[in-house]
């Protein structure tokens, strides 16, 4: 069970490929990605806890699963001037136009109270929230709501 006393955001952002005959348009975008998340990794006073990137449903497809702070820190860095992304969404903006669809983005972004997300692994290696805030040992709330700190004596009777 990861800790969830604090609060968290998440944010989703994506990109697909829709035609793969025109690389000037989607390639710009393809490579600005690792440059952010690099220049975010080096700053930990940032706000960026931990991402991950996912690869698919679809060929072409990639999302990137970043996990923040609060949902102030994703602002501050997108609007700031002298980081990485809001040149280079600058630059998307004024070339997306004439692209023609050649690529697709999109983003989501979740704002989460302490308290109000659950996170749960069982035979996992620590991922997503988990890997970010530790993982401490769970087990079933007697009253059958949930999950509590410490060792659940049904499973170490298995082991």
């Amino acid at each position: 069970m990861a800790e969830n006393a604090e609060p968290i955001a998440v944010l989703l952002i994506g990109m697909r490929v829709n035609k793969w005959r025109a690389p000037r348009h989607w390639m710009a975008v393809f490579r600005a990605m690792p440059r952010m998340l690099k220049e975010l990794r080096a700053d930990p006073e940032s706000g960026l806890l931990g991402y991950r990137i996912l690869w698919g449903p679809w060929f072409g497809q990639v999302t990137v699963v970043q996990y923040w702070r609060r949902a102030g820190d994703i602002r501050a860095f997108s609007h700031d001037t002298n980081h990485t992304h809001r040149p280079a969404q600058d630059r998307f903006m004024a070339r997306y136009a004439r692209s023609k669809g050649a690529v697709g983005i999109w983003h989501e972004m979740l704002s989460v109270r302490a308290g109000s997300y659950q996170c749960l692994y069982g035979d996992m290696p620590p991922m997503g929230i988990g890997a970010i805030r530790g993982l401490d040992a769970a087990t079933a709330r007697p009253d059958g709501v949930g999950y509590v700190k410490g060792e659940d004596p049904e499973l170490i009777a298995l082991i």
